[in-house]
C-alpha cells in the first residue's frame, strides 16, 4: 500500500482511505457484524486512514471503530469530525470552542483512544469566526488530545484564515471525476500550504459503481432520498455518465468503482480518496484500483464522457448545501 503525509510531519497515510459513515445506516440498514470485519479487512489490507464523525449514527458510528480497532490502535490514523449537532430539523453548526471540548471528550471516550490523529471541522458556524473555533481546535493540539487539524468543505479563503491561526493538515470534500469544484480555488490552496486533500464520496455516493438503476429505491434513512442529484430527471442524466464509465471499465476489464478511483488517484499523491464500504467485497474491488494505471487515452475518454459542469443537480438538499462554506 503507498502512503502520503497530511501535512508537514504529519503521520504516513494510505493512498486509500476507509468512509466509515455507511457502517451505522446513512444509506439505509447495515449488518454491526459484516462492518466490523471490513474494518480488520482493510487494516489488513494496508488500509491506515479511517474517517469517521461524532454525528454519524449519532455516534454509533465512533463507538463501532472504537470496539473494533482499539486493540490495533498504533496501526490506525484516526480521523473523526464535529462541529455539528443533530436536531429536528437536521443538522446544525456548532462550532464554539465549549462545543467543540466537550466534543472532542466524547470522541476520545467512543474511540476508546486518548488520542484522535486528524480532527475535522466539520462545517464553519457562520455565528462563531473560524479563527475562534480553529483556536479551541489548537488547544486541543495542545493538550495532546488531537494530532492534527483539518476543515471540510470550506473555501479557499476560509482555509487561509484558518491556517493563519493553526496550521491546517488536511481539507475533506467531494471530490469525484463528476464532482471537481475543488479544483478552482481550494485544491490549489492546499498546495501552496503544504496540505492534502481527503475526498469523500469519490464514488458518488454509490451511482460511480453502477450499482444504482432508474428504477432504484432508496431505503428509509438513505441519504440519497432526499438531495435531487440522485433523484428525477438528474438521476437520469447522471446514469448516462456512469454508462459511459461502465463501457470503459468494461473495455478494460475492470469495474467503473475501480476507474473512478483510479482517476481520482491520477490527480496527485496528495489527493486521498475514501471510499465508503460496510462490506468486504465492495472494500476488495476499491482497493483493487489502487493497481490500474489508466492511459492517457482512458483520461480522455472520462474527460469526454463528463459534462463540463459535471454531474446534474445538487449534491445536497437545501439545508445541506446552506451549510457549505462558499
Amino acid at each position: 500500500m503507498h502512503t502520503t503525509t497530511p501535512g508537514p510531519a504529519g503521520p504516513a497515510i494510505s493512498r486509500l482511505g476507509l468512509g466509515c459513515m455507511s457502517m451505522t445506516g446513512s444509506y439505509g440498514p447495515a449488518d454491526p457484524d459484516e462492518a466490523a470485519a471490513t474494518l480488520l479487512e482493510a487494516l489488513d489490507s494496508g488500509v491506515t486512514l479511517f474517517d469517521t464523525g461524532d454525528f454519524y449514527g449519532d455516534g454509533a458510528n465512533e463507538e463501532l471503530l472504537g470496539r473494533t480497532l482499539a486493540p490495533h490502535r498504533d496501526r490506525v490514523v484516526l480521523a473523526t469530525k464535529t462541529g455539528v449537532r443533530r436536531t429536528a430539523e437536521g443538522l446544525v453548526p456548532a462550532g464554539s470552542p465549549d462545543d467543540l471540548r466537550r466534543a472532542c471528550e466524547a470522541s476520545l471516550r467512543r474511540l476508546r483512544t486518548d488520542h484522535i490523529d486528524v480532527y475535522y471541522l466539520a462545517r464553519v458556524d457562520p455565528a462563531v469566526p473560524v479563527e475562534e473555533s480553529v483556536g479551541a481546535l489548537a488547544g486541543l493540539v495542545a493538550q495532546g488530545k488531537v494530532g492534527r487539524i483539518g476543515l471540510s468543505e470550506v473555501s479557499a479563503a476560509t482555509l487561509r484564515r484558518a491556517h493563519a491561526v493553526h496550521p491546517i493538515s488536511a481539507v475533506q470534500t467531494e471530490y469525484s471525476l463528476w464532482e471537481r469544484h475543488v479544483e478552482d480555488a481550494v485544491l490549489p490552496t492546499l498546495r501552496d500550504l503544504g496540505a492534502v486533500l481527503i475526498a469523500y464520496s469519490p464514488l458518488g455516493r454509490g451511482l460511480l459503481t453502477g450499482a444504482v438503476r432508474r428504477a432504484t429505491r432508496y431505503e428509509r434513512g438513505d441519504f440519497r432520498a432526499t438531495a435531487p442529484r440522485y433523484n428525477g430527471d438528474d438521476l437520469e442524466a447522471n446514469l448516462a455518465i456512469v454508462e459511459a464509465i461502465t463501457r470503459l471499465a468494461v473495455a478494460r476489464g475492470t469495474t467503473p468503482a475501480q476507474v473512478a478511483l483510479a482517476w481520482l488517484l491520477t490527480r496527485g499523491s496528495d489527493v486521498v480518496p475514501i471510499p465508503g464500504s460496510s462490506r468486504r467485497p465492495h472494500l476488495r474491488d476499491n482497493l483493487a484500483a489502487l493497481d490500474l494505471q489508466l492511459t492517457a487515452a482512458d483520461l480522455n475518454a472520462i474527460d469526454a464522457a463528463v459534462p463540463a459542469a459535471g454531474a446534474q443537480g445538487a449534491r445536497y438538499g437545501d439545508h445541506g448545501i446552506r451549510m457549505i462554506d462558499r
